[in-house]
């Protein structure tokens, strides 16, 4: 009896062992070096923004950014915003954080993605609890699809009140960034110019957002596709065009097949980078 719980004993040291062996996730820093989280959590808190960059459907990305917020915001003021919700839905936003409006009654008054309930509503509810200012930052998407189908100068015939809603017109574009360069390459024989000017209208418009609402002595934290900072272009190039010398740090999310160390594809993609399995669960 003794020999059969000492083989028990065993075999459940050994499951623990290969438990911790598979960790959920993997956080390393932008050279490829393995860093812990609490290594990472103070240099944020030294930051004025913080751009999140998440994979969107992905579990680790949702209950880290709710995390950092939750340990950034217990130790100095902090302020949030994101991608997920468009400049024209910041009054209803507004009201719901103030206790004016229901969770069916921000539903039906924005647009949210369809992963809200299960990846953002508990960052806005962190917000509404704290009382925290939550900044709707994103372009209203037709915006968007207008540039995409007809270029920047589409813009010209909105009204007064619909500018307000994106980034001071005339928007500054690099179409020689890396990143527009690469979107196109992978669009293929779909790719239009006007395709990279879309998605800079999202980054100049968030950037924009930001710049508008954040506050001496808080941290911003923004989240966003990671797509939209990698390699500190896209929004982050924008915050440096208006102000080269803020403090800024940035996260993204890459998955692997193997997460124990960092492909060279990923290497500088952000100062900190999370490192997921390819095979986790989506949460759509």
């Amino acid at each position: 009896m003794i020999k059969a719980i000492g083989i028990i004993l065993c075999l459940l040291c050994s499951l623990g062992i290969s438990a911790q062996n598979k960790p959920a996730y993997i956080l390393y820093n932008a050279k490829g070096k393995q860093i812990g989280y609490d290594k990472m959590l103070k240099d944020l808190l030294k930051q004025e923004v913080v751009l999140f960059g998440e994979i969107h459907n992905n579990p680790i990305s949702h209950w880290l950014e709710l995390k950092i917020a939750q340990e950034c915001g217990e130790k100095r003021a902090i302020r949030l915003g994101a991608e997920m919700f468009e400049r024209d839905n910041q009054e209803p936003l507004n009201h719901y954080l103030n206790g004016k409006l229901t969770s069916k009654g921000l539903d039906s008054s924005t647009r949210l993605w369809k992963n809200y309930k299960t990846d953002y509503a508990p960052l806005v509810n962190y917000a509404k609890e704290k009382k925290l200012s939550f900044v709707a930052t994103n372009v209203p998407r037709k915006f968007a699809s207008m540039v995409s189908k007809g270029g920047f100068e589409a813009l010209n015939s909105l009204q007064s009140l619909e500018k307000t809603w994106l980034a001071p017109l005339p928007i500054t574009y690099d179409a020689n960034l890396p990143g527009y360069q690469k979107m196109l390459t992978l669009m293929g024989d779909h790719a239009s110019p006007n395709m990279a000017k879309a998605q800079a209208l999202k980054d100049a418009t968030m950037a924009y957002s930001i710049l508008e609402h954040m506050k001496k002595d808080e941290l911003f934290i923004h989240y966003h596709g990671s797509y939209h900072s990698e390699f500190h272009e896209g929004i982050m190039w924008y915050l440096q065009k208006s102000r080269a010398d803020m403090r800024i740090a940035t996260i993204a999310t890459v998955s692997q097949k193997n997460i124990q160390s960092l492909l060279p594809e990923h290497l500088d993609k952000a100062d900190y980078i999370i490192c997921v399995e390819e095979d986790m669960t989506g949460t759509y």
